[in-house]
């Protein structure tokens, strides 16, 4: 078996394959690794319930006689899930950095859900939109560094991952730059919105409800989730805690409307936006 680690893979899965490929069971697989690992860990970790370490990742392909190439990818993609909170000012200096985790947490994962209070999602922002959103403190090659990293995660959406992107309408009433930009923007959401892997959904400012957003997060599979705010980013993978966000999105799911209602929205907030250039 071979897996490009700058593709990413999954990590229980892939796990579990070199394990039966080497023709062991996972008490075997237990003792043969060490590092702490056990075989309800093993189970755990094949079935994504867990997020191993980069030490037991090692320990576990050194046991299952894995490709360099394999565990490289394996050991990447532990790292890039490890839980950690990133500050805003190492975000502001290493954009590209940022980008690039992130890009490995969504290759390892087939399923990826997100929901934003203030701004189009990454993977449906366009080029104009990427730039103008991306913060005033980059310049020069850090800024276009940090759009174009941006914009490279959105080769994702070829690959055959499951996307459910959610917004509240009050995101996308939220006026970036001028109304040419932000009408294109929602014509953009529409044309994504029919792609068969993807389900734009947005929740209309008009209907009530119970629940309230607190800040935007994002989920992969259900094996971690980041969670964003003005000051950092956390990456969380407790198994306890992405329960939480879990949970969370399927309430905003349930309230949100998707395809051809979601589409009126979107093209409806569009005219509006077209309306308003004689007036800006």
């Amino acid at each position: 078996m071979s897996t490009s680690p700058a593709r990413g893979v999954e990590l229980g899965p892939t796990l579990r394959r070199l394990r039966v490929e080497a023709g062991l069971s996972g008490p075997q697989a237990a003792r043969l690794a060490g590092a702490g690992l056990s075989q309800p860990l093993i189970s755990r970790i094949e079935r994504g319930y867990r997020v191993p370490t980069a030490k037991q990742i090692s320990a576990l392909c050194k046991a299952y006689r894995a490709d360099t190439e394999t565990r490289a990818a394996l050991v990447a993609t532990a790292k890039a899930l490890e839980a950690s909170t990133t500050s805003s000012r190492i975000i502001l200096q290493n954009p590209r950095r940022l980008q690039q985790r992130i890009m490995q947490m969504e290759q390892a994962s087939r399923v990826l859900r997100s929901f934003q209070t203030t701004t189009v999602i990454g993977q449906a922002q366009t080029p104009a939109y990427a730039e103008a959103i991306t913060e005033p403190d980059f310049r020069g090659e850090k800024r276009t560094e940090a759009v174009q990293s941006r914009l490279k995660r959105q080769e994702l959406l070829d690959s055959g991952r499951e996307f459910i992107l959610l917004h509240t309408e009050g995101a996308l009433r939220w006026h970036l730059v001028g109304p040419e930009l932000m009408a294109e923007q929602l014509e953009h959401l529409v044309e994504l919105s029919r792609r068969p892997n993807l389900r734009v959904g947005v929740i209309p400012w008009d209907r009530p409800t119970t629940i309230y957003a607190r800040h935007t997060f994002h989920l992969y599979d259900s094996r971690a989730a980041i969670v964003t705010t003005e000051s950092g980013m956390a990456v969380i993978t407790d198994p306890v805690q992405v329960a939480v966000y879990d949970r969370r999105f399927a309430e905003l799911e349930a309230i949100s409307v998707f395809d051809d209602e979601a589409r009126a929205v979107f093209q409806h907030l569009a005219d509006e936006y077209r309306a308003l250039r004689s007036k800006v």
